[in-house]
């Protein structure tokens, strides 16, 4: 009875840590960063507000890992989709802020191919 008490903890501990190993970064803080760049985004404005850039610059701060920037990608992506952002003005948005992302940020980039 003790071993296979000891197996489980063992192998919950396990899926503890592999969980952690995931992105740990929400798609709601995605969007909750970069939801002040949705105008520029969109080509309704022409220069981002200090707003975006901080927010983005706050998202890059917070990644730790692959899989966060994985996440971010397929955050954004579904987000480009369902909000009307154009990928001209999307892609930019690194340069305008001056944030180093790791990846192209567009809406073409494959998500599982970034390192």
């Amino acid at each position: 009875m003790k071993s296979l008490f000891l197996s489980m903890t063992l192998l919950l501990s396990l899926l503890f840590f592999v969980a952690h190993i995931e992105a740990a970064i929400l798609c709601n803080t995605v969007t909750q960063k970069a939801a002040p760049c949705l105008s520029y985004a969109t080509g309704k404005v022409k220069n981002p507000s200090p707003g975006c850039c901080t927010g983005l610059q706050q998202l890059v701060k917070s990644v730790g890992s692959v899989p966060d920037k994985k996440q971010i990608c397929r955050c954004l992506q579904a987000s480009a989709k369902n909000m009307g952002i154009q990928d001209r003005f999307l892609s930019q948005l690194p340069n305008v802020c001056n944030i180093n992302v790791g990846f192209r940020v567009s809406t073409s980039t494959n998500c599982e191919k970034i390192n």
